[in-house]
């Protein structure tokens, strides 16, 4: 029954995929040359492009940028530093969100921290984490979520060093009103079983970032969560997960001191597909 009512969330989100990609890509074919300004491709080669993305002035610039297409995936983008898009269709802003799929690139480094009060005799839970977002081309980013605090208190409390996670990032397509991008991260057991970490896990998943009117934007992700290495220590399950998140901006960037305000909500669902442990929930 859980295989059936998984595979019901499985084909949901592939329709809504499919449905974005067919819009991103038809806005693409659209916009190619409104969009660029006239702004040729600067192809540098691989490395050089690494460098500028992660050394060069890339906020500066925005008019620099230019639409990425899905047909174009294997051609476009790879050899050309990344620089931060120009604002949506509606002129929002291509931000991240606390507890929100990024969807777009960012060269970017974020310090987290959370706190949950313990509740049905479970302990209170501290983490803390940073995020650093590194970009080596207009296609390629890589992700690197570092956990340096796990705490879980109760009758007994551990301390300790979360699991690492690496996510190579890929751009689908981009263009003012859409960004598209394919995930794939993969969780090292650098934890300890004592905080729910110490386990090995892949995660694929698409993101999408929409802005077609005003201040509104949608933004979200859809994938799975297979654990492959001490499954049991952590009874862990494979996962359908995904995010959806919709957003207003209320202010423009240069209203200060309150630019950029936005309100959003966003939820996260995931659903076990397997028996192999006793968790509905793959913790991170």
């Amino acid at each position: 029954m859980k295989i059936k009512i998984a595979m019901v969330w499985l084909l949901i989100g592939f329709g809504l995929v499919a449905l974005c990609v067919v819009r991103g890509t038809a806005n693409a074919g659209e916009t190619d040359l409104s969009q660029t300004g006239g702004v040729e491709k600067n192809e540098v080669g691989m490395f050089r492009a690494a460098v500028e993305s992660l050394t060069g002035d890339v906020y500066a610039s925005p008019s620099k940028w230019q639409p990425l297409s899905l047909g174009g995936f294997f051609s476009e983008g790879w050899s050309e530093p990344w620089v931060s898009p120009q604002n949506g269709e509606g002129n929002a802003p291509r931000q991240g969100w606390l507890n929100a799929a990024d969807g777009v690139f960012y060269r970017l480094n974020i310090a987290t921290f959370g706190y949950a009060h313990g509740t049905n005799g479970n302990g209170d839970q501290y983490a803390g984490g940073d995020t650093i977002y590194l970009p080596l081309s207009r296609r390629f980013e890589v992700q690197c979520d570092v956990p340096f605090l796990v705490s879980k208190q109760g009758s007994t409390s551990h301390t300790s060093f979360g699991d690492f996670q690496v996510t190579p990032r890929f751009i689908l397509s981009e263009t003012r009103a859409v960004t598209q991008s394919l995930n794939l991260s993969f969780r090292t057991p650098t934890g300890d079983e004592d905080t729910g970490n110490g386990l090995s896990a892949v995660t694929p998943n698409y993101q999408f970032w929409a802005n077609w009117w005003q201040g509104l934007v949608l933004r979200g992700s859809f994938g799975m969560s297979i654990p492959y290495d001490n499954v049991n220590g952590v009874n862990a399950r494979s996962l359908v997960v995904g995010n959806l998140a919709a957003g207003y901006y209320f202010t423009p960037h240069d209203c200060a001191p309150f630019g950029d305000l936005v309100g959003y909500v966003s939820a996260n669902f995931n659903h076990p597909v397997d028996d192999r442990g006793d968790n509905d929930v793959l913790e991170s």
